[in-house]
């Protein structure tokens, strides 16, 4: 339960109704009669060769659409584009439930209007022209389609309380300049969001892609996950159903119909992701152009869904394996020595802190230190405990790439619980957090603060690099 905050919507209504789903079917129809009063169903999607039908104990594929229809548009009446596109497959046989983002300057087939953006479908034939153009891409069925406006998920966002997440640099648009973009200011390091700032960073795109942005959803997804209780779920889960349902509608509806999604959810709830990708896009102009072999490749991992391994931008079908000792003193491969540099950044931070700061004296070959994101700030829990944290940033290579080093003296934030494992290394007790076989987060505690690694949004940090950041961290003033 999974990526982007369109999915976080979906999600909430899915996990909610499914914590719940043991109670009986009063519950299931309660959600069904929810929905048939709050929601509108889809124009045309009860039409004959639109959706594909499915028997009980299927697997089923939905699909996901956020449009950005704004209150300007409602009033000129200009037709609104998908801004989101996804595609989610839920099946309890197969090793991972799938997850597949459409690029929405991807261009493809339109039926009856030629090679246009994917995202085009949507303004000229709505959500029944979008899955014609899906399945005729993909060859892939379509069972069922949500569609979502953004304001469901500001709501539904602040109605949970929140989110902490950990920022991997500022994000900053103020629109000054000649090109005007969505407005945003979202600082660097683990905080707290809210409803519309929370939405601004992960709809951000301006100056990354579509793949970056759908990393950044997904690991803000991850977090939302983890930190929202079956017990919030439950005790609060027909005002999240409402929520949700007022500014999505769905072809979803019935007891029967819900039933059969909440069982399959459930189901599948025990899987990992895979994260399927066309790969090999190319730009052509405003474009992007995904060659044949690559959409028919995604179609089949989508299918026939397995665990990811290795980082989303180069996958591998190797398992890991242990490697050789490195000899003492030998840098990790691909990082390079880088002290003297960190530390002159590091210790300005150093003088605004009451616990010790940590800086990285090796540093990815090719990245760079970005000062202007280096910050020391106040941190709050939910009960309004105020602590001290900093972060420091380092662009990696690759566009929207960076990885963070964080430290703080509140001792439990949210991102810290649950490692996979503890691994003792070089005298240090590390917390490692995987997502799949990829090292996401590497974290070590002390008596006065904690402090974490954190891999790039598209985790192009290999195990190796991570834990040999982690080793180098040394605090300022130290030899």
């Amino acid at each position: 339960m999974y990526k982007r905050f369109l999915l976080a919507a979906i999600v909430i209504v899915l996990a909610t109704s499914a914590t719940v789903a043991t109670a009986g079917l009063l519950e299931v129809k309660t959600t069904a009669d929810i929905i048939a009063d709050v929601s509108t169903p889809i124009a045309g999607l009860d039409e004959p060769n639109v959706l594909d039908d499915v028997d009980a104990g299927q697997p089923q594929t939905i699909l996901l659409l956020g449009s950005d229809r704004r209150f300007v548009d409602i009033a000129t009446k200009t037709p609104s584009r998908s801004d989101t596109i996804i595609l989610v497959r839920l099946d309890p046989d197969r090793g991972a439930t799938a997850v597949m983002s459409l690029p929405r300057d991807l261009r493809v087939d339109v039926p009856g209007y030629g090679r246009r953006k994917i995202n085009e479908a949507y303004a000229l034939g709505g959500p029944k022209l979008t899955v014609q153009t899906v399945r005729r891409l993909l060859g892939v069925s379509v069972n069922h389609v949500v569609n979502v406006n953004f304001g469901g998920f500001q709501r539904a966002v602040n109605r949970l309380g929140c989110v902490y997440a950990d920022i991997d640099r500022r994000y900053f648009n103020d629109n000054s300049g000649p090109e005007q973009y969505a407005e945003i200011d979202v600082e660097a390091g683990y905080q707290r969001l809210c409803g519309k700032q929370a939405l601004e960073y992960v709809r951000y795109r301006h100056t990354d892609n579509d793949v970056v942005r759908g990393a950044r959803q997904q690991d803000f997804l991850r977090e939302a996950k983890a930190q929202i209780g079956i017990s919030k779920l439950f005790s609060d889960r027909r005002e999240l159903i409402r929520i949700f349902f007022r500014y999505a509608d769905t072809d979803i509806r019935g007891t029967s119909a819900i039933l059969r999604l909440l069982k399959l959810t459930v189901e599948s709830a025990k899987n990992p992701l895979q994260d399927v990708q066309i790969r090999d896009l190319e730009d052509d102009g405003a474009d992007l152009v995904a060659p044949k072999a690559s959409v028919e490749k995604a179609a089949r991992e989508f299918i026939s869904a397995q665990a990811s391994r290795g980082p989303r931008d180069n996958p591998s079908d190797k398992p890991r394996r242990k490697r050789p000792a490195r000899a003492s003193g030998e840098a990790p491969s691909g990082l390079v020595e880088a002290r003297r540099a960190a530390e002159d950044q590091a210790v300005p931070l150093a003088t605004k802190l009451s616990f010790p700061v940590y800086f990285p004296k090796l540093a990815l070959r090719g990245g760079t230190l970005r000062e202007r994101d280096h910050r020391a700030y106040d941190l709050y829990d939910r009960g309004r405990r105020k602590y001290r944290a900093y972060r420091m940033v380092v662009n990696a290579p690759g566009t929207g790439q960076n990885y963070g080093i964080q430290g703080t003296n509140w001792k439990a934030p949210p991102i810290l619980d649950s490692p996979s494992e503890t691994r003792r290394i070089g005298g240090r007790s590390f917390e490692l957090f995987y997502d799949g076989d990829r090292l996401r987060l590497v974290a070590w505690r002390t008596d006065k603060a904690v402090y974490w690694v954190s891999n790039t949004l598209l985790q192009t940090l290999t195990e190796k690099q991570m834990l040999g950041l982690a080793r180098g961290l040394t605090r300022v003033g130290a030899k």
